[in-house]
């Protein structure tokens, strides 16, 4: 369940963002987004909690490939901080978000031997 602690914490980065950036270039337009993804992605990770929601996961990926397309195509380059810190959490969320739940546990089959 680690990846979906760090998903939360990703989350939790997300949303204070805007405190952090504040002052920065075009932080207005990145402020909602990163705030409303953010509760998107803390929401998603603490329901994959649930051993039945394990789907949930999906939901975190599609957030975290929004933020990352809306960071790319929402400024020219180098871009402002706030675009560059959609772009590398999306892209750390996708990571995140395509490790199952037990990641750390063995697999459950022995893999095939070699003759």
């Amino acid at each position: 369940m680690w990846p979906r602690v760090v998903e939360v914490m990703l989350g939790v980065w997300l949303v204070i963002t805007p405190l952090v950036f504040r002052g920065t270039d075009a932080i207005d337009r990145y402020t909602a987004n990163a705030v409303g993804t953010g509760l998107i992605v803390i929401a998603a990770s603490l329901v994959a909690f649930w051993p039945r929601a394990g789907w949930a996961r999906y939901i975190t990926l599609a957030a975290s490939g929004w933020l990352a397309v809306h960071g790319y195509l929402s400024a020219v380059r180098p871009g402002p901080p706030a675009a560059q810190n959609e772009i590398m959490i999306g892209l750390l969320l996708l990571l995140f978000a395509i490790l199952p739940n037990h990641v750390n546990r063995p697999p459950t089959t022995a893999p095939a031997q070699r003759s």
